[in-house]
């Protein structure tokens, strides 16, 4: 009998699986600038759509990062096997069907202590940004933000109205997010955040610290204070 045909592979799948194996091997290390479009396009013969489509998916799978104007890298390794998306607040409750609105309670320069500077990778008594915001779902406080941005990554964030845009929003529109780090605990409010989110001293918070960067830099320090009865995170794993 005739031997059975093989399935034709699509172009960018070609690329694609040409790039995952790479990747795989350790061809590219976490960090490295990996062949540009045009270079895929030369040593494959398709088009630059197709091209493109291949690092999307690569992209959407956490393998790799695509910064505009600068080129395809490599994603850290811990990527590969737990991601954490950076989702803004705002664009969940909405998403929920519910209305979010917040109140800003501090929005000012200051002199950042030692402690802070080496978060943010400043010095001693440089300026950074700082802003406490209360974000709220139908009228109901959820979070309390307490962030300190960087001026070197963000020189007009103080010259945002964060009643019509959030920091996070603000954030990823003029900063190229290249990594975080993050903890997340159970713990008390300080008495300021418990007023803040209108609830019992008492109650349990879900407390979430946030460290973003660029590809060079510290971005941003947030402390995000969830009350445990109003805010739960979910998520999904498949082996």
């Amino acid at each position: 009998m005739p031997a059975a045909a093989t399935p034709r592979v699509s172009p960018y799948a070609r690329v694609k699986q040409y790039l995952k194996s790479r990747l795989t091997a350790g061809d590219w290390t976490p960090g490295a600038l990996m062949p540009s479009e045009a270079e895929l396009v030369a040593q494959f013969g398709v088009s630059r759509m197709t091209v493109n489509r291949a690092l999307r998916e690569l992209q959407a799978e956490g393998l790799v990062d695509r910064i505009k104007g600068a080129g395809t890298f490599a994603a850290p390794l811990h990527r590969v096997s737990s991601t954490l998306t950076l989702r803004d607040l705002h664009d969940e409750i909405i998403e929920r069907g519910h209305r979010h609105d917040s109140q800003v309670l501090v929005q000012r320069a200051e002199r950042c202590g030692d402690a802070l500077a080496s978060q943010l990778d400043l010095a001693g008594g440089d300026e950074v940004f700082h802003t406490v915001i209360v974000h709220r779902e139908n009228g109901v406080p959820v979070q309390c933000e307490d962030r300190y941005v960087s001026p070197l990554c963000a020189p007009a964030y103080l010259a945002q109205d964060f009643t019509r845009i959030t920091p996070t929003h603000y954030l990823f529109s003029v900063t190229a997010l290249w990594r975080a780090q993050y903890s997340i605990e159970a713990a008390l409010a300080t008495a300021d955040e418990a007023r803040w989110l209108e609830m019992p001293a008492a109650e349990p918070c879900l407390v979430m610290v946030r460290r973003t960067f660029t590809r060079k830099r510290p971005i941003t320090l947030a402390r995000l204070v969830h009350p445990g009865s109003r805010y739960g995170l979910e998520g999904q794993f498949a082996p």
